[in-house]
Order: C-alpha cells, then sequence, then structure tokens
C-alpha cells in the first residue's frame, strides 16, 4: 500500500506541470481568435461603409460625397433617375444581354462539360490547360483584335454579337467550373441508364443534370453577376446610346466639372443591384442541396 501510495504521488507530481502549462495554450488560443475576430471585423466594415454611404446618399438632400446622416430624408433622387433614358431603357438592355448570354454560356459549358468528364483522350489535359488559362486571362488583353475583328465583319454596334461574345468571353470559366460539379455525378447512374436504352443526351438532360442543379445554379449566378457588371466590354463594342446597358450608362451621372450627382448615382446603384439581388434570392434555395442521390441506387 506505500509503494502504491508512493506511485500515485509521483505520478501526480509528473502530471502537474502538464496542468500548469495548460492554461497559457489557451491563452494564446484565446488570443489568436481575438486577433482573427478583430481583422475579420475591420475587413466587414471596410465593405458595410460603402453600402452605408450609398444607401445614405440615395436618400439624402444633400449632394456631398462625405458619409453623414441627412438633415431630411428624401425621394427625389430615385425621382429623378425613374424614367427610359436613365433607368428603363439601359437596364431592359442589360437584361437582354446579359439574360441571353447567360443561357449561352450554361447550355454550352453543359454540352462541353460532359465528353471532358465522362470521356478520355489524349487531348482531353492540353484542352483542360487550355481552359484554364483562357479563365486567368484579362478580357482587355483581347478586346483590340476583337474590335478590329467586329469592325470587318460588320459587328459593332450589334446586340446579338455583343451577346455572343459575352457569352463566348464566360465559357472557359462555365466549362471548367461545370465539369467540376458533373464529376461528383456516379457514372453508375448513366450505366444504369443506358442498360434501359437511353442514349448520351437523354442520359445528360435526364440523369445527369437532376441531379447537378445546384451545380448549375452556381454557374448561372456566378455568370451573369460577372456579365452584369462588365462595363469594359459593352463600352467598345457598343456605340448607339439607346443599345448601352446600365454598367455603361452610369457615365451619365459624372461630369468633368466635378459636378458629380451622388445623390442620384447612389440611387441609380441600388436600382442597378436589384436584379443580381432578386437572382441570387430565387436560386439561393438550390444551392444548400448538394445532390440528391438519396434512393437513386437500387439495391
Amino acid at each position: 500500500m506505500a509503494v502504491a501510495t508512493a506511485h500515485s504521488r509521483a505520478g501526480s507530481t509528473r502530471r502537474s506541470p502538464l496542468k500548469v502549462a495548460l492554461p497559457p495554450r489557451r491563452r494564446r488560443s484565446r488570443l489568436g481568435a481575438l486577433a482573427v475576430n478583430l481583422v475579420l471585423l475591420a475587413v466587414s466594415v471596410t465593405y458595410v461603409l460603402p453600402l452605408l454611404w450609398m444607401l445614405l446618399a440615395s436618400v439624402s438632400d444633400l449632394n456631398s460625397f462625405r458619409l453623414k446622416l441627412p438633415s431630411a430624408l428624401t425621394l427625389d433622387n430615385f425621382d429623378a433617375v425613374l424614367n427610359v433614358d436613365t433607368t428603363y431603357r439601359p437596364m431592359l438592355n442589360s437584361l437582354l444581354l446579359c439574360g441571353f448570354a447567360t443561357l449561352i454560356t450554361v447550355v454550352v459549358s453543359i454540352l462541353a462539360a460532359y465528353p471532358l468528364s465522362r470521356y478520355r483522350s489524349r487531348l482531353r489535359r492540353p484542352f483542360l490547360y487550355t481552359i484554364l488559362f483562357s479563365t486567368g486571362l484579362p478580357i482587355t488583353a483581347v478586346m483590340i483584335p476583337v474590335y478590329s475583328m467586329f469592325v470587318q465583319v460588320n459587328l459593332i454596334d450589334s446586340m446579338p454579337g455583343t451577346t455572343l461574345f459575352l457569352a463566348a468571353s464566360a465559357l472557359p470559366f462555365g466549362i471548367w467550373l461545370m465539369k467540376s460539379f458533373m464529376d461528383g455525378v456516379p457514372i453508375v447512374l448513366e450505366e444504369a441508364a443506358r442498360i434501359d436504352g437511353a442514349n448520351a443526351m437523354q442520359v445528360l438532360w435526364r440523369v445527369v443534370l437532376p441531379l447537378m442543379r445546384p451545380g448549375v445554379t452556381v454557374v448561372t449566378i456566378f455568370t451573369f453577376i460577372g456579365m452584369w457588371g462588365n462595363f469594359f466590354v459593352p463600352f467598345i463594342l457598343l456605340l448607339s446610346p439607346e443599345k448601352l446597358p446600365a454598367s455603361v450608362s452610369v457615365f451619365t451621372f459624372l461630369s468633368a466639372h466635378d459636378q458629380t450627382q451622388y445623390g442620384q448615382l447612389s440611387a441609380f446603384s441600388i436600382i442597378y443591384s436589384l436584379p443580381v439581388v432578386m437572382l441570387y434570392l430565387l436560386l439561393s434555395r438550390k444551392l444548400g442541396g448538394g445532390f440528391a442521390l438519396g434512393g437513386a441506387l437500387k439495391g
């Protein structure tokens, strides 16, 4: 008994330094978590302040660049921009350009990603590397030759031509992202459908796409947002004022004599952001699902 007691005392003395060393580690972890939270808070503030300024300036009676509470709330800025030339026609042009270009991009990305995901070829890897390189190519690097080509084929100031170029410029990112989602669909489901007599297109549209709806939704949202905020392409390829989208018509609020209408610009920016927010809210319910494979496999 005396030996056991001695061993227990020795063990307790050996474990005591560990108990003393734990609190500093916890203290360092708490300090690290606090530092991370402070950094995230600072980053969040840098994003919130411009939004807060835009909201305050849109309902303010002061045409000022400073962030301060307005002396009186007013909707005159919204009344000034809600007309055909300033908002309605540019917004319609943006919806037509971005809507049709997004539809073309999503459909072509699906058709291109399916063989890249399911079939093996010696040209598959070089083609994927080419797509990956194209996703990082800045659009400004190709606009000069694109402008020259559009002039030669008489597509300058053409809404269909600009729509096709927007879709083509978004295809590399769409194909790469769509293939990543398509790789997650089990190929055993396609094999079962082929045994039942389905061809390749039936397998794609009836088996693969229903299982990767969240992926299609992600590609649709990212493609539309990227096109909606694109200023350079329509600014170069479209010349007529009645064909300009909202991303370009924002220049009407800027002046060369320091007379920028900040209130009207903020009101227009809020209206300009609504289609993207509405699209995200409508499609966001499909983003949290993942691939609904429950019950798809038969034992």
